[in-house]
């Protein structure tokens, strides 16, 4: 096998020491918010935010004042890429049903999909405003049936911005608040004076929030770790280098610690995007941000099989993963852990972003090993129930699970498996003879 690396970004010892000193300042800064409240938020929003307003959640007049800032194009343009991400959420609703079956005679087992009845969604907007994460968490909640959506996003030059009012409104937020990073994700969770808390967190955003997220888990739910945005481009020679290159710069545009890794069995073409990279970093708006990220956490790797192309690419289990070969659908078929798929040239990252209906927050940091991305059924919680309807269904079952309580010395447990054997049985059964 042999798979070499024609660029590399970070060592991962200095990415982990980057990881720890963002966890001290989130824990940090938690503890504040738990123990000031709202004297803690309003202090780290003038801080980080320059914004002290009398109060930071919308009302319904300045909502309506922020929207109608919004263009008649950009509302129109807001409102497509709604109906598409909720056209894909309400397949994958209708998807998921209840059920309740009989499972023997007298034994009726079921599950209920009920929504988490109260979810913090945090739109970032510091760089640059997301509005498409207000679609993406705000729009998928409600058509979970989440009876209480709360909204926020940081303030833009000073102030709400227009569009992402617009975006988390005409999704269905509930409460909307002008709130940034840190400060938004624990006051939602944690509570404070004005705020009620939340039973889940959910939404994309820096390196912050995302630790924000994981020390608040448990506490309450979140959707999954999305951290600094990860892409991956698997090409081999049916493409080009300033394909390549476009899309991995896209992608490093977000901030300076955005993973861009090529995996390609074409040695020009790896070659032909290292500089067709430099040659667009000369020109790209946002360079001083993107060529941060290339030259610390971009990643080419030259393979020899499409087995090793596939095999790297599972190992290293990025958030968005293109794949331009000859053969997309072999790496549909094969590729297990990653965040979303991107299939063939005409596809790309930033209309998965944007509009094409498909969720955009997405696991980073190989946290697609074992979850998959935000969607409908993230608001949704799975939960059983059963009943027994006849004698002879409670004494049988009580029968077996007297005697498999027994086996591990619950007595206790057994004995609500003996009375219903007594009681429904027909018969007297002494103290444990269920399990006779």
């Amino acid at each position: 096998m042999a798979i070499s690396h024609l660029k590399s970004g970070k060592p991962a010892d200095e990415r982990a020491e980057d990881d720890a000193k963002v966890r001290a300042v989130v824990e940090a800064t938690l503890a504040d918010i738990e123990a000031r409240g709202d004297a803690a938020v309003r202090d780290l929003s003038a801080r980080f935010d320059n914004y002290d307003p009398p109060g930071f959640r919308l009302s319904q007049s300045e909502i309506a004042a922020a929207m109608q800032q919004v263009s008649a194009r950009d509302m129109e343009d807001i409102r497509f890429a709604q109906k598409q991400i909720r056209t894909f959420a309400e397949a994958q609703r209708a998807s998921m049903t209840d059920i309740e079956i009989e499972t023997m005679p007298g034994v009726i087992l079921g599950h209920r999909n009920i929504p988490v009845q109260s979810v913090g969604c945090y739109v970032p907007g510091g760089k640059f405003p997301m509005v498409a994460s207000a679609h993406m968490s705000v729009l998928t909640a409600n058509v979970a049936g989440v009876p209480r959506i709360v909204a926020s996003a940081p303030p833009v030059n000073g102030a709400p911005h227009p569009a992402i009012v617009a975006a988390m409104h005409l999704g269905g937020a509930h409460e909307i608040y002008v709130l940034g990073g840190m400060q938004a994700v624990g006051a939602m969770a944690l509570g404070t004076e004005t705020i009620e808390p939340v039973h889940m967190l959910v939404g994309p955003g820096n390196a912050f929030v995302a630790e924000a997220k994981r020390q608040l888990y448990g506490r309450v739910g979140i959707d999954l770790f999305a951290g600094p945005t990860e892409t991956m481009v698997i090409a081999d020679d049916t493409v080009d280098a300033e394909l390549c290159a476009t899309d991995l710069l896209g992608q490093a545009e977000h901030g300076y610690n955005s993973p861009a890794c090529l995996i390609t069995n074409s040695r020009k073409l790896a070659e032909g995007t290292l500089a067709e990279i430099d040659r667009l970093l000369a020109i790209l708006p946002t360079r001083d941000t993107a060529a941060v990220s290339w030259r610390d956490y971009g990643d080419v790797i030259l393979c020899d099989t499409y087995d090793e192309m596939l095999q790297v690419a599972n190992d290293m289990a990025y958030e968005h993963v293109q794949v331009m070969t000859d053969r997309d659908d072999w790496f549909l078929d094969r590729m297990h852990s990653y965040g979303a798929l991107f299939l063939g040239p005409r596809t790309n990252v930033a209309n998965g972003d944007k509009v094409i209906g498909t969720n955009h927050t997405l696991p980073t940091k190989k946290a697609g090993r074992y979850t998959g991305g935000l969607w409908v059924g993230k608001f949704l919680k799975t939960h059983s129930y059963q009943r027994v309807t006849t004698d002879e269904a409670a004494a049988l079952i009580g029968a077996y699970g007297s005697r498999l309580c027994l086996l591990e010395g619950f007595v206790g447990h057994a004995e609500q498996c003996n009375i219903r054997v007594r009681r429904y049985g027909g018969r007297n059964v002494p103290y444990g003879g269920a399990a006779d």
